[in-house]
């Protein structure tokens, strides 16, 4: 688990792969604002939790119970991350009381549904590693070069994060089948309930190429008073290629609703 910094609490919710190191560029830089939590989802390597069968989609709202107590947060600020933004979304539904702010970035919202090549990998999560290897650079390029704006910087961020991705490894089936758990149910509901206020984070339109930005956008409508922010200049991982841009963006709308 990451636990650094002081000031208004603040919990980041790893995405489907689940693993907090993989956002630590980010972490790094919200630490520097806020005390800052993140954990990786439970059934993951390091988590400390197993997944009961029997909970199904609310394990994660059982695990994020026990990361706050654990830490000694009463109220927190969540900040879900591509998938952990469904994660953040039913807790803030289930635990009102809890949660102080709340922000998606890069978050399917409800309605979301898998693209073609999406779905293969969701239907054969360990046959499909080798084409999500060769079709990952082809997707995330542009929007590295957007965002270090040199072709050398572009490598350089490339081996630093592919070190992280290989010494925090990601379960391929696990990850299908949160997005199995997550396809089957219907979160309008719990945006209809949501009481903290809300903040979408997308990059740039043409950037995100894993979750259309109007698809995250739709958390806008469905969240009374939910504000939208670019982060510019990148796409579905902007919190990685741009991390103290992010960070400044999640902080201060932490910061303005932490009383």
């Amino acid at each position: 688990m990451f636990d650094e910094g002081t000031g208004p609490a603040l919990v980041v919710i790893p995405g489907v792969q689940g693993r907090w190191e993989w956002m630590r560029p980010a972490l790094q830089e919200l630490r520097k604002r806020c005390r800052t939590v993140s954990y990786s989802l439970c059934g993951d390597f390091g988590s400390g939790t197993k997944v009961d069968p029997s909970l199904g989609f609310d394990n994660y709202v059982r695990q994020l119970d026990r990361v706050l107590d654990e830490a000694g947060m009463d109220r927190v600020a969540l900040c879900g991350v591509s998938f952990g933004g469904l994660v953040a979304l039913r807790y803030a539904s289930a635990r009102p009381g809890r949660v102080s702010a709340l922000i998606f970035a890069a978050s399917p919202a409800p309605g979301w549904t898998p693209n073609e090549r999406q779905r293969r990998y969701i239907a054969r999560p360990w046959l499909s590693v080798p084409a999500f290897l060769a079709t990952s650079p082809g997707r995330l390029w542009p929007e590295i070069m957007a965002a270090r704006g040199t072709v050398t910087g572009g490598i350089m961020f490339g081996a630093r994060h592919i070190a992280r991705v290989l010494a925090a490894p990601a379960i391929p089936s696990l990850m299908a089948s949160r997005i199995r758990l997550e396809q089957a149910l219907d979160f309008s509901e719990d945006c209809a309930r949501v009481e903290a206020p809300a903040l979408v984070v997308t990059g740039e339109e043409q950037l995100d190429r894993v979750v259309p930005v109007g698809a995250t956008r739709r958390y806008e409508s469905l969240i009374r008073g939910a504000r939208h922010q670019t982060l510019e200049r990148t796409g579905h991982i902007g919190l990685v290629t741009r991390p103290a841009e992010f960070a400044s963006i999640v902080s201060g709308f932490v910061h303005a609703h932490s009383h």
